[in-house]
Order: structure tokens, then C-alpha cells, then sequence
């Protein structure tokens, strides 16, 4: 069994290839996602983390280079279904990805298509509609369903078939902060049962709380580690026009202030502990 679920191996990635005026989005990545870890890809626009995402599950063949999944390459066209059964790509706009008219029917497009029996495609798509919060809507017609409604939807539509990784590429970048909160605690509740999920994202604190960061720059890696270790890079970060999470910059800006508060502090409850005066908190 391979000890990683998905291994990227020298991968490089060229748009307009034979053109000529070839894009070059990923110039040299290797990396490896971990089964059950919950990992964070950041990076300012065009620096190659969409391409990454597509790449982990097939959609695109890397111009130089491989991807694996579970030992098996994306170039090889008849295990495509079975990687793309092992890796669901949610995109930024679900739109793009939707076929079906109603709820129930789109969750059920994907696991339908494998030719999954009857008895086990319903309990598979209600168990999807459940896990994401739209069991009462499965009804509804798509065109009436919300931003955020729809970004659950496509989740739906990958849980229904059962993938051991999530690739969400950016899929809260186009929500409200509520509908972006509705999701993330989907996918919190996902990761807390085991599911390897793969978040390409440009919000700090959404990468703050995976367990390991990786941060691109012209198709590079250029940071890799805990977010703890990547947080406290400022400088490198500044460079690569990353900023940091909210609770992580308020406490920078404190400390040029001379706040004597720990370097450490990532998270808001972290960030109110810190400044809470010192018989309040806890012992």
C-alpha cells in the first residue's frame, strides 16, 4: 500500500504548450498528501495553485512529470475513473461542475455514472445531502439554490462517491462569511472522521487551521510545514505578497506597538487569551 495517497512527483505544467507563447504554472513540484492529514495550498494569483489542484486528481496530465494516486499515474487513462472516484475536485464555482436540475439528482450524477446499485446510490446520496446540510432541500431545482447552498452541493456530488481525498480549489473564495462558515464546518466535520481533504485557498485563516501548509510561488514551492512554521516566516510571506491570518496580523501590529504578547499566536482564541489580563485567565 502506498504510504501517501497522492505523490507529485517533478511536476510541471505548461499551458499553450505547442504555442508560441507557452504559459509555464507549475515549474518543478513535488509533494505528497497524507492520508487523513488535512492540507492548506496557498499563494497569490497565478502562482500555479489551481493547476496544482486539478493535476491531483487527473483533470490535468502534467506536461513533465507525474502525479500518483494510491500508486497509480493520472496519465494512465484506464484508472482515470478510479482516481477520480479517490479524488473529488470541488471548483471554485460550482456551477461549472453542475449537470442535473434538482439536489437530489446532482448528488446522485457521479456515483450514478459508476454504475453503484440502486439500494446503495440512495443511501449514498442521502448520507451526501445529509453530511452537508441539504437533506430538505433535495428537492429544489438548482437555479434557486444560494452561493453557499451550491458550494455544499458540490461536495455532495464528490461524498456520494465515496472519495478517500476532498480537493476544495477555492471553494469559499466567491461565499459571504456566513455561507463560507456553513462549509467550512462541513468540511471540519468531514476531516474529524477521517477524510484526507486538500484545501487550495487565498483566506489565511481557512490554511491556519490545516495541519501542514504549502505555499506556491511561480509554480514553486516556496514554504513548506505547520502553519505555525509558515505563519512566523513573515518576511518570506511579505515577499510572496502573503499576508497573514487576522488574529496573527492584529498581534504583529501590537507588538511593533510594544506589546510584549508571545510570538506564537495564530488563532483568535489564542490572540484573547494573550490579551486578557492575567487574573482572568485560566490556570
Amino acid at each position: 500500500m502506498e504510504p501517501d495517497l497522492i505523490r507529485v512527483v517533478d511536476a510541471h505544467y505548461t499551458y499553450d504548450a505547442d504555442s508560441d507563447r507557452p504559459i509555464p504554472a507549475l515549474r518543478g513540484v513535488s509533494l505528497q498528501v497524507r492520508r487523513g492529514e488535512r492540507l492548506a495550498i496557498i499563494g497569490r494569483n497565478g502562482s500555479g495553485k489551481s493547476t496544482l489542484a486539478k493535476c491531483l486528481n487527473g483533470l490535468l496530465l502534467p506536461t513533465q512529470g507525474d502525479a500518483l494516486v494510491k500508486g497509480m499515474s493520472t496519465r494512465d487513462a484506464e484508472a482515470a475513473q478510479r482516481i477520480r472516484a479517490t479524488v473529488g475536485l470541488v471548483l471554485q464555482n460550482p456551477d461549472n461542475q453542475f449537470v442535473a436540475t434538482t439536489v437530489e439528482e446532482e448528488a446522485a450524477f457521479g456515483p450514478e455514472n459508476l454504475g453503484i446499485p440502486r439500494a446503495e446510490l440512495r443511501a449514498r446520496v442521502d448520507a451526501a445531502l445529509r453530511q452537508t446540510g441539504l437533506w430538505q432541500q433535495r428537492d429544489r431545482n438548482l437555479q434557486h439554490l444560494s452561493a453557499g447552498e451550491k458550494a455544499r452541493l458540490a461536495v455532495a456530488g464528490m461524498l456520494a462517491m465515496q472519495p478517500e481525498c476532498l480537493v476544495l480549489d477555492e471553494s469559499t473564495a466567491m461565499l459571504d462569511p456566513g455561507a463560507r462558515r456553513e462549509l467550512l464546518d462541513v468540511v471540519r466535520a468531514l476531516h474529524a472522521k477521517g477524510l484526507t481533504v486538500v484545501s487550495i485557498t487565498h483566506f489565511m485563516a481557512e490554511a491556519a487551521e490545516a495541519e501542514r501548509v504549502i505555499a506556491l510561488d511561480g509554480g514553486r514551492i516556496a514554504l513548506e510545514g505547520t502553519p505555525r512554521e509558515v505563519f512566523a516566516q513573515e518576511a518570506v510571506l511579505d515577499r510572496l505578497g502573503l499576508g497573514l491570518p487576522a488574529a496573527a496580523g492584529i498581534a504583529r501590529g501590537l507588538r511593533r506597538r510594544g506589546w510584549t504578547g508571545p510570538e506564537s499566536i495564530l488563532h483568535t482564541d489564542e490572540l484573547v487569551l494573550a490579551l486578557a489580563p492575567a487574573e482572568a485567565r485560566p490556570t
